[in-house]
């Protein structure tokens, strides 16, 4: 286990155990090179902690990549606490985990994440104050999910007008999996912009709340009827690992722009996506909207200053795109490329004397 946190990068990995509340969770920062690390909490019920240890590796990168791309002043971390929050979460459990957050003296700065929310972060709060996506009530911004979608919007219009020369998604058929927090919201944005739209998820309370929302979207069984639809976008809005060499088989979209965090199931799939022509907007680019708004809040939410931030992300999604087809590499390797860059550029300045 040691052998592989120091093989992937990392500058720290914290195990965090408290046997009176039952606490386990790690978390991981991959750098700080632009700042204190950010990342959100996720609170799941790994199989091992081999496999909780390997997600927070995972997501920790995929955020400091994500922070670089979206122009913020923020590393990355994540920190992953293993239980079942439906049985698991308490009080105590989020307050022992706020304390080991306050430990690293500012280093990490934590939000919410898949079975964690804003109350939550209320709770985490009363022990450090290093934490952000908080609810209205206690001066946050409450619910990240509507910059998300947001974000992916317009990831998902640069894409269009790479792809087709206009940002229109008129008449354009789009599959959603997930009808989610994220999943759903875009689905709003994409039936006022016209878009003829269909949605998937294994949870039907979801799916009939969306429909009431929005009657005329159609909705089928699985991911399976989804893909073998006849799409221009295929959008992943859940879990991760959504693209893997049997989605590729089945997948007839010429788009792949979602919400959902690493989407790539294994190495070399942004590879056979090109070769078979599927335009992939790099998922870390274009759902960056829940972050740019959790950052924001650490200056004092500025909901229009927040969203002209995360509508840049049209700019951003469009950059990458346009680099990878210059260059001839993946879309995911320019994405890569400018994140890199700019964390290299940005660190190089610390070696600059500023004065006593």
């Amino acid at each position: 286990m040691i052998d592989e946190v120091f093989g992937a990068g990392h500058e720290q990995v914290v195990l965090c155990h408290d046997e009176e509340s039952g606490l386990r969770a790690v978390i991981a920062l991959y750098s700080t090179a632009l700042g204190p690390a950010m990342g959100g909490t996720r609170f799941y019920p790994y199989g091992s902690s081999q496999e909780a240890l390997d997600d927070a590796l995972r997501l920790s990168r995929a955020m400091a990549y994500k922070n670089s791309l979206a122009g913020l002043d923020h590393g990355g971390g994540k920190a992953v606490v293993i239980g079942d929050p439906d049985k698991h979460k308490s009080e105590i459990v989020l307050r022992a985990y706020g304390r080991f957050v306050h430990g690293l003296n500012g280093r990490y700065i934590t939000a919410c994440d898949v079975g964690t929310y804003s109350p939550d972060m209320d709770v985490i709060a009363r022990e450090t104050p290093h934490v952000t996506g908080r609810t209205v009530a206690n001066g946050g911004a409450g619910d990240s999910s509507i910059l998300t979608a947001w974000g992916v919007f317009q990831g998902m219009r640069a894409a269009a007008q790479h792809r087709w020369g206009s940002t229109a998604l008129r008449g354009r058929r789009i599959g959603i999996a997930g009808a989610g927090k994220v999943g759903s919201r875009l689905t709003e944005l994409l039936v006022e912009a016209d878009a003829v739209v269909t949605v998937t998820d294994p949870y039907r309370p979801a799916l009939d709340a969306l429909v009431a929302r929005c009657p005329h979207v159609t909705v089928v069984d699985s991911t399976e009827e989804l893909l073998a639809g006849d799409l221009d976008v295929y959008s992943p809005c859940a879990m991760g690992g959504a693209i893997g060499r049997a989605t590729l088989a089945a997948l007839r979209a010429e788009i792949v722009c979602g919400g959902a965090n690493n989407q790539l199931a294994e190495p070399g799939i942004d590879r056979e996506l090109a070769a078979r022509g599927v335009l992939y907007a790099p998922d870390y680019c274009v759902n960056s909207g829940g972050v740019i708004q959790i950052a924001d809040e650490l200056r004092g939410f500025d909901p229009e200053r927040a969203k002209a931030r995360a509508t840049g992300i049209f700019d951003t999604t469009l950059q990458v795109l346009e680099l990878a087809a210059s260059t001839g590499v993946t879309t995911a390797a320019a994405a890569d490329r400018l994140a890199e860059e700019r964390i290299a550029g940005v660190s190089r300045l610390r070696a600059l004397h500023t004065g006593p």
